[in-house]
């Protein structure tokens, strides 16, 4: 069955291996027959700023914003690949989370329950991390805390399923071969949906 699939390549510069395997996973998508849009955040212009928290629903979005809104409003399935700086998303990353997933359009409070309800229900996701850290350290020693973070606070808190997570390291000092292996694993990702 056909997905309407969107993929944000998250690392706030072109160029990036993290770019290359995003690229690659909608390209296999899209060879799979499925309808995909590509979004690069080193294209977007928008401030990352929030402000407070009255001012989230009140600062009107940049063209940037209301663009990526109406494409993630419209796939079925999210794809966010992103590098892993100080054990989280880059700042620009998550600026436009904070701009992007706000009450009474991702979710919404709900008077006498304590979680709020999810407006993206419905949807899946999936996410990409690169990292120069190797998995048993990120899993045992760090303790996997974007990964918590994302999948239950970002993502399932708005209804964007996480449905997998797929760590791509370590790239720094990593050789032709071994990236070439991350390359063709994105592309396996991707043909799978």
């Amino acid at each position: 069955m056909s997905k309407k699939i969107l993929v944000l390549d998250g690392h706030p510069a072109k160029g990036s291996f993290c770019g290359a395997l995003a690229q690659t996973y909608a390209d296999a998508a899209k060879k799979s027959g499925h309808d995909v849009r590509m979004v690069h955040l080193a294209d977007l212009s928008f401030d990352p700023d929030l402000g407070s928290a009255s001012e989230a629903s009140t600062k009107e979005w940049e063209e940037d914003l209301e663009t990526f809104w109406d494409t993630l409003e419209w796939c079925d399935h999210f794809v966010l690949a992103h590098p892993l700086w100080w054990g989280g998303m880059p700042a620009k990353l998550k600026g436009l989370i904070d701009r992007i997933l706000l009450p009474g359009k991702a979710y919404k409070f709900v008077s006498g329950k304590a979680l709020p309800e999810k407006l993206m229900a419905g949807r899946t996701s999936e996410v990409l991390v690169t990292s120069d850290t190797p998995h048993w350290y990120f899993k045992f020693i760090y303790g996997q805390g974007i990964k918590k973070q994302t999948k239950m606070q970002i993502l399932d808190f708005c209804g964007l399923k996480m449905k997998n997570y797929s760590w791509f390291a370590p790239i720094q000092g990593s050789t032709e071969q071994a990236r070439a292996k991350m390359i063709r694993r994105a592309a396996q990702l991707g043909g799978a949906l």
